[in-house]
């Protein structure tokens, strides 16, 4: 498995390719700018781009979804249901950063912890982890978790926007992320990688040495 990280968007969001060598099926994790780039990316690979797969609604991680989806047109684009009123106001989401605004992405089908995907023998498992919005999940593909914006390195994601909650994100963190094989990689929706065990020991707000 391969994974490239793509820092992407208004404000850098990361866009992850996850490529399967043996069958070439690919994932996205993310589409947070710059369409020609990522199907640039995706050509060099020789994938075959599968699935686009949205860990939540705001406007930084969908940025792209609608003009990388008029460049391959096969893939599937995958959210929560929790956050398709996010996705419904992605107008009124870029207003409030100060973005002109884009149009609403178009998502194909919903994902919750139920949905079987897969890239080749590949399997990627979907976690619900509200707090930074209802509908917020990780992708856990083997010992890779991408988790968008509930953990990043010694951080969580903010809770103050709409659908954000703090109690929900800590219930998230503790009991859905933290519970992990410690060795799991953890590849953050902005900023540096970082891991479970890391962040079991080292996390601000809910590590072993939490600062607050």
């Amino acid at each position: 498995m391969i994974i490239k990280k793509l820092p992407l968007g208004p404000i850098e969001a990361n866009t992850y390719i996850i490529f399967d060598k043996n069958s070439r099926d690919t994932a996205l994790v993310e589409v947070s700018g710059d369409a020609q780039k990522i199907k640039q990316e995706l050509d060099t690979l020789g994938a075959n781009l599968k699935y686009i797969l949205l860990t939540h609604g705001h406007f930084d991680h969908v940025f792209a979804v609608n003009d990388l989806k008029k460049l391959c047109p096969q893939a599937k684009v995958f959210l929560n249901k929790e956050d398709e009123v996010l996705t419904e106001n992605i107008a009124a989401q870029c207003a409030h950063f100060g973005i002109a605004g884009i149009e609403k992405p178009k998502i194909d089908d919903y994902v919750d912890e139920n949905t079987g995907l897969s890239l080749g023998d590949i399997k990627i498992k979907v976690i619900h982890t509200p707090g930074h919005s209802k509908g917020s999940v990780c992708y856990l593909a083997e010992n890779d978790l991408f988790s968008g914006d509930t953990l990043f390195f010694e951080e969580i994601g903010r809770c103050d926007l709409f659908g954000g909650s703090f109690s929900q994100i800590e219930k998230s963190i503790r009991e859905k992320i933290f519970i992990l094989d410690k060795d799991i990689i953890v590849h953050p929706g902005h900023g540096q990688d970082t891991s479970v065990a890391h962040e079991v020991k080292y996390n601000a707000y809910f590590g072993e040495n939490a600062r607050y």
